[in-house]
């Protein structure tokens, strides 16, 4: 072989190794979660008297869920006199007349709501936040999404645990609206029960920072402020703002026995669109505070978790240079008569693609699936996971190249169980090149796997299935649904028609 030959090759499994430490990294969070899954949070004690709290309600261009959002908070179970609604609307639709109608119906019923319209998005979400929290009147904040439906009883569950001065802020786990919606529903569903079951659970009781997941959870006002307040320099101003507060010296507490229902996407691109901003928003947080945090003077393992949590989403960028590296790889070798060799990407494949394994289906035993049911959905989410990898590289890249781009709402639809709306065409995702260069690593991969079936090199096949289908189906749902016809969105009721 060739020195040029042999770099890569070295790179090649340079390349491999990391992916390898990072897939593992999933062993240690499973086994964190088990070592502690029965610590469970109680209150210290308890309150003298219940607080005033604000629920703040961030919303722009929601004209199918906003109603629903606004009608489930006004029912949550708490002294009127000490609750107060703020509607945060930066809206430029409809769901401007939407809004505005139904707090004023709900404040005809003695609910203490404000409606709150910026034209200046500003810092959107971040700023609208910012902006209601000059204007609140609570000692405690709670957030929620324009797609969450929170149960009557979330503050009556959460706010005892402020009883302790140290807790800045609780958080409760997702649910699911419309999880059985569609296999690309089911399997986003399952793998933000990982990161909430598991990874929140784990890190949590662990004693490492955690972070507030933008809604479904309440905030100590005064940890806000002692944080220095809500941020717009990154996508993720929750899991920024969370990391900071920690550092100084709040402690947050994650309560996976609540659950406040939301949906997830029902498209591949407001999928994508979602995705894409978190993993932008992580590498921006860990640009800003990772200097910070390892220079701190916090323990070993605080460190080490915060690096693995802030960075992982750079797995994805040394994806796409597997992904390239690859098919080359395996032809190098065979063609030099190192077939056994091939038997060494093995080991490195099955410590990452195991772990990913165990990890879902250690959260689908925590779900109480059937055996079928923690089985069924792996190979597609691992194959989802590598689909992803040219979006979410893209997004690494911009976030390290400091590339600055809008905060991209995601689409939601009021879907629940098997049903969906029509959407109206600005609500849908804006076409991108990223499916292209998908399918193009899809065909790259089926002429692999071709190669592989020919030359009979039965270790590769297996995985190159995996990345061929992994691409093909991102790219070609994508492109699919940018190639649809917009569906007719449905008429805005009259009761929710703007008022004079």
């Amino acid at each position: 072989m060739s020195p040029a030959e042999i770099v890569f090759l070295a790179v090649y499994f340079a390349v491999l190794l990391v992916l390898s430490v990072y897939g593992s990294h999933r062993y240690r969070m499973a086994f964190l979660y088990y070592r502690h899954k029965y610590k469970l949070p109680t209150p210290s004690g308890k309150l003298a008297k219940l607080p005033r709290v604000t629920v703040q309600l961030p919303v722009f261009n929601e004209l199918y869920v906003v109603e629903r959002l606004i009608d489930s908070v006004c029912h949550i179970d708490y002294p009127r006199e000490l609750f107060e609604v703020q509607v945060l609307d930066d809206s430029t639709d409809e769901t401007q007349g939407i809004a505005r109608a139904r707090v004023e119906s709900w404040k005809q019923r003695g609910v203490d709501i404000v409606y709150i319209h910026r034209t200046d998005r500003t810092g959107f979400k971040a700023g609208a936040l910012e902006n209601g929290l000059h204007l609140a009147k609570g000692e405690f904040v709670a957030v929620f999404d324009a797609d969450f439906v929170p149960s009557p009883d979330f503050l009556k569950r959460t706010v005892p645990f402020f009883v302790d001065a140290k807790v800045g802020m609780v958080q409760v786990r997702w649910g699911h609206l419309n999880r059985e919606f569609s296999i690309l529903t089911q399997a986003q569903s399952l793998l933000l029960d990982g990161h909430f079951i598991i990874e929140h659970t784990a890190r949590n009781r662990s004693g490492c920072f955690f972070n507030f997941n933008g809604t479904a959870g309440i905030w100590r006002r005064s940890t806000i402020t002692d944080a220095g307040g809500w941020q717009h320099d990154t996508l993720t101003e929750d899991l920024d703002l969370s990391y900071r507060a920690q550092l100084k010296g709040w402690q947050f507490i994650f309560l996976p026995e609540i659950i406040s229902p939301a949906e997830v996407p029902v498209d591949m691109n407001a999928f994508k669109s979602q995705q894409h901003r978190w993993a932008k928003g992580s590498i921006q947080t860990a640009k800003k505070l990772l200097p910070k945090i390892l220079k701190s003077a916090l323990p070993y393992e605080v460190k080490k978790e915060a690096f693995f949590h802030l960075s992982n989403n750079v797995a994805y960028l040394l994806m796409v240079v597997l992904s390239l590296m690859m098919p080359i790889s395996m032809l190098l070798r065979f063609n030099h008569g190192l077939y056994s060799t091939l038997f060494l990407d093995l080991p490195v494949f099955m410590s990452a693609t195991a772990s990913v394994s165990f990890f879902y289906v250690a959260t689908a035993r925590e779900l109480g699936l059937s055996w079928w049911g923690r089985v069924k959905l792996l190979p597609f989410v691992m194959s989802l996971g590598i689909g992803m990898a040219i979006n979410q590289a893209k997004a690494v890249l911009e976030a390290l190249f400091d590339r600055q781009s809008e905060f991209a709402r995601t689409p939601k639809t009021g879907s629940e169980g098997k049903s969906v709306q029509a959407v109206k065409k600005a609500y849908r995702g804006k076409r991108s090149w990223v499916p292209a260069v998908e399918l193009l690593f899809g065909l790259y991969f089926t002429l692999a796997a071709w190669y592989a079936w020919d030359k009979e090199i039965w270790t590769s096949l297996p995985f190159l299935l995996l990345f061929q289908f992994g691409f093909l189906y991102v790219g070609i749902t994508s492109l699919l649904e940018f190639r649809g016809k917009a569906r007719r969105a449905p008429a805005v009721s009259a009761s929710a028609q703007p008022t004079a």
